[in-house]
C-alpha cells in the first residue's frame, strides 16, 4: 500500500505505540513508573511548547481533538469580548472552523470571511478594512490541508493586534511538524494542534494559550481541558502525543519530503497535458508534503478509486469536508474552473514516505488520467 493521505491522517509511529501500550498496561497508581500521571502529562506539555517554540509548557492544554481545540479558541474569544460578537476568518478554512463558524452565525454572531486570489493568498489590506470594534476573534489557518498553501500568521497576528482589541486564533493542525515555527514570538493567542497529524494518537488535540489569555469557565470547562488526565486509556493518549510532538520537533525530514513532492509534481505537469497546480507555485510558501494537481475533464473521484485499485491512497480534497459531485469549497473560493476543480487530487505525504512509492504512482497516473478523459470524464 502507497499512503499519500497524511493530510487526512497519519500512521501512530513505532515510537508512539509502544509509549502508549506502556501506559495503558500500568495500573493508576504506577502509570508509567516512576513518572506520576502528573509528570507524565508535564512531559508531554513541555514537548509540545518545543514543537511549537511556546514560551512555556504551562501554556499548553489538552483536548479530545484538534477539533475541540479550534471551538474551544473560538467561543474563548466571543465569551471574553466583552459583547463584542463579530468573528473574521476565511473562506478556505477547514471544515472544523468553516462549519463552526456557521453554526455561530446560525446563534446571531456575525461572521465575515476573507477572500483568497487564484493561488490561494490572502489580501492584507481585506484583513485591515474587515475588523471592526466589534471584532471578537479573527481564525486563520496556519496552512491550508487542501492546497499546502502557508499564511503568514505571525504578520496576520500583528495586524489584527494592531488594529483591534480581537484575539488571534490559529488552526495549526496541519502545520504543526511540518514547518518551523516559534510562537513566542508572535502575537498569537491561541493556536490548535491535533495528534493524528503527526503520527500521534487520535482522539487527542492540543491548544496554546498565550500567558495572559483568560479562558473563561464557559469556554474552557473545568482545568482549562486538561481533560481526564487521571484515566490511563487518556493519559496514554497524552503520552503518546506528547511522544510525537517530540519526533516531530525534528524537521530534518522535511527536505527530503519536499524534493519527493516537488518531484511528484513537476512530472505529474509535465507528463499529462491539461493539468494544473492548486497553490501558489512558490513551494516554499506551501508545506513540504502538499502537493493538489486537478486534471481537466477527468472525474477526481473516479480517479481516487482507480488509484486505490491500483493500492495507492490519496484523496479529492478535506477527509472532514468533501462532499460527494461537489467541487471542493476551498478550489471554488480560489476561482478555479468546474472542469478543473472536479478532477483535483490531493496527495499527502509523510516523513515515512519513499522515493519508489513516488516513482509508482507517476508510472500509472498518466494513463488512468488518459483512460478517464477517453471515457468521459468518470469510470
Amino acid at each position: 500500500m502507497i499512503y499519500l493521505d497524511n493530510n487526512a491522517a497519519t500512521s501512530v509511529a513505532i515510537a508512539v505505540s509502544d509509549a502508549m501500550a506502556r501506559c495503558a498496561g500500568s495500573s493508576d497508581k504506577d502509570a508509567l513508573s516512576p513518572l506520576s500521571p502528573g509528570t507524565a502529562i508535564e512531559a508531554a506539555q513541555e514537548s509540545i511548547a518545543t514543537l511549537l517554540g511556546a514560551a512555556k509548557a504551562s501554556d499548553i492544554f489538552f483536548t479530545s481533538s484538534g477539533t475541540e481545540s479550534i471551538s474551544r479558541a473560538i467561543r474563548c474569544g466571543l465569551d471574553i469580548g466583552n459583547g463584542r460578537d463579530h468573528i473574521l476568518t476565511t473562506r478556505v478554512e477547514h471544515a472544523a472552523v468553516f462549519d463552526h463558524c456557521d453554526h455561530l452565525k446560525r446563534k446571531g454572531v456575525q461572521v465575515t470571511r476573507l477572500t483568497v486570489d487564484g493561488e490561494g493568498g490572502l489580501d492584507m489590506n481585506e484583513l485591515r478594512s474587515a475588523l471592526t470594534p466589534r471584532t471578537a476573534i479573527v481564525s486563520i489557518m496556519h496552512a491550508n490541508d487542501e492546497t499546502g498553501v502557508l499564511f503568514p500568521v505571525a504578520e496576520l497576528a500583528s495586524i489584527v493586534k494592531e488594529h483591534s482589541n480581537a484575539l488571534f486564533h490559529v488552526d495549526g493542525v496541519s502545520a504543526a511538524g511540518r514547518v518551523p515555527f516559534d510562537l513566542a514570538r508572535t502575537a498569537i493567542d491561541l493556536y490548535s494542534i491535533s495528534g493524528h497529524k503527526l503520527h500521534g494518537p487520535n482522539g487527542i488535540g492540543a491548544l496554546y494559550v498565550r500567558n495572559g489569555t483568560n479562558l473563561s469557565d464557559r469556554s474552557s470547562g473545568d482545568d482549562v481541558g486538561q481533560i481526564g488526565y487521571a484515566e490511563i486509556p487518556q493519559l496514554s493518549r497524552i503520552v503518546g502525543f506528547g511522544v510525537a510532538a517530540k519526533m516531530a520537533s525534528d524537521l530534518s525530514q522535511m527536505d527530503r519530503i519536499a524534493l519527493l513532492r516537488d518531484r511528484l509534481e513537476s512530472e505529474i505537469l509535465e507528463k499529462i497535458p491539461n493539468s494544473r497546480l492548486n497553490g501558489t507555485r512558490r513551494r516554499d510558501k506551501r508545506l513540504p508534503n502538499t502537493a493538489n494537481i486537478s486534471f481537466e475533464n477527468a472525474n477526481g473521484e473516479a480517479l481516487i478509486a482507480l488509484l486505490r485499485d491500483a493500492g495507492i491512497y490519496a484523496s479529492a480534497g478535506s477527509a472532514c469536508s468533501a462532499a460527494p459531485h461537489r467541487p471542493s469549497r476551498v478550489l471554488e473560493a480560489m476561482g478555479l474552473p468546474y472542469s478543473y476543480s472536479m478532477g483535483s487530487i490531493r496527495f499527502s505525504l509523510s516523513r515515512y514516505t519513499e522515493e519508489n512509492e513516488i516513482e509508482n504512482v507517476l508510472e500509472v497516473l498518466p494513463s488512468m488520467v488518459a483512460s478517464l478523459r477517453r471515457m468521459g470524464g468518470s469510470a
